[in-house]
Order: structure tokens, then C-alpha cells, then sequence
């Protein structure tokens, strides 16, 4: 990455107001060890929310509730977040996130569970919005399911995309780097789907459900 595109993404990453209770979200999930999703990234989410006017949001990985806030900001104000994660002292840390911001116990629905468990029981062609918050090789995984959930019109959003600068580079042959090039692909080249990719946060896939 060149110095002037490395200024701009900087730029990019820090143009977004975080506010302050996704900043304590934010500090919680490094204390913990935990990787939220950069400003970039959560102002993206927030933005692609609203622009579908979501009602019905999906998340895969709740963290400590930092790409919930984001999205909750997106959301209008009757809309519900369920968030699926397998740790039950991250989704308490959530819990507490979404509290501190203000946000009633009805906004949100919080399931522990592992994702591959939980989505196919969820409700087929009803989401505005689903996010795979995963490693690449999760994301592969649950895309089918994350489709199979939205609406027409709907949004599948994949942070990680990018996997730390290593999808771009055709040298890289691990197992995750090919994981999150071969969706990226899979995704582009769906008849079912118009898809970007985004180089916000660590890369944001983004694709929107034409039928």
C-alpha cells in the first residue's frame, strides 16, 4: 500500500464519531482480547442499515456489542438486533453495551448458541440485514444460511474481507486467505447478487439480494 493510500484509509478510519458508549464497548473488547470492528467498518454497517430502512438485522459474532451499536444506530426505531454467539461472557459484556447506551432490552435479542446451529431455524426471506462478524472460513460457512434469511432487497454484510491485506497479495495460499478470496468470488459472481467489496476496517463484502 502506497504512503498516500495508507494516509487515505487512515483518514477514512478516522472520519467516522464514535461515540462514547461504543468507545467503552470498544475498550472492553480489547481489554478482553477481542477484535471489534474498526470505526470504518461500524459506520459502513450503520450507513448500508439505514439505507435499507432495517427493521430486522441478523449479526454472527456479538463481541462486546461494538458492531451492534453500529448497527442499532442504523436501524429505525422499532428494529430488532439479534445477535448469535457461542460465548456467554461476551454477549453479557453486549448486554451491558446496548444497556449503557440506552437501548430498551426489546431492541435486541441476544443467542448463545453456535451460529451453524441457529441459523437454519431462523426465519427464511425475512431479514433486512445479515452480518457475518467471522473468520473467513466461518464465513463460507454460513453464507448459504445468511442468504436463505434475507429478504429481496436485503443485505449480506462480511467484515474480514480483506484478511489483513492478504486476499489482494496472490502469494498468499493459506487456507484462510483462499477461504475469504473464493467468497469474495462466489458472491461476485452470484446472478442472485449485486456485491462490492469495501476497503474499510479490515475489508467489508457487501452483497445486496436481487430475487
Amino acid at each position: 500500500m502506497s504512503a498516500d493510500k495508507t494516509l487515505s484509509w487512515s483518514y477514512t478510519e478516522d472520519f467516522p464519531l464514535e461515540d462514547d458508549a461504543i468507545a467503552q464497548a470498544r475498550m472492553r473488547s480489547l481489554e478482553l482480547g477481542i477484535a471489534p470492528v474498526s470505526s470504518g467498518t461500524g459506520a459502513a454497517l450503520r450507513v448500508l442499515a439505514a439505507s435499507v430502512g432495517a427493521k430486522s438485522v441478523a449479526e454472527v459474532g456479538t463481541g462486546t456489542g461494538v458492531s451492534g451499536l453500529w448497527l442499532l444506530g442504523g436501524m429505525g426505531a422499532d428494529g430488532v438486533l439479534t445477535t448469535i454467539d457461542v460465548e456467554a461472557e461476551l454477549q453479557r459484556q453486549a448486554r451491558r453495551s446496548f444497556d449503557l447506551a440506552g437501548f430498551p432490552a426489546s431492541r435486541t435479542r441476544v443467542i448463545q448458541g453456535r451460529a451453524s446451529d441457529v441459523m437454519p431455524r431462523m426465519a427464511a426471506r425475512s431479514y433486512d440485514m445479515v452480518v457475518l462478524d467471522v473468520e473467513p472460513r466461518d464465513a463460507v460457512d454460513l453464507a448459504d444460511y445468511a442468504l436463505r434469511m434475507l429478504r429481496t432487497g436485503g443485505v449480506l454484510a462480511v467484515t474480514r474481507a480483506l484478511w489483513h491485506d492478504h486476499v489482494a497479495d496472490p502469494a498468499r495460499r493459506d487456507a484462510t486467505t483462499v477461504a475469504a478470496r473464493e467468497l469474495g468470488k462466489a458472491l461476485r459472481n452470484s446472478p442472485l447478487l449485486l456485491t462490492t467489496l469495501l476497503p474499510v476496517g479490515d475489508g467489508l463484502l457487501v452483497s445486496v439480494r436481487q430475487a
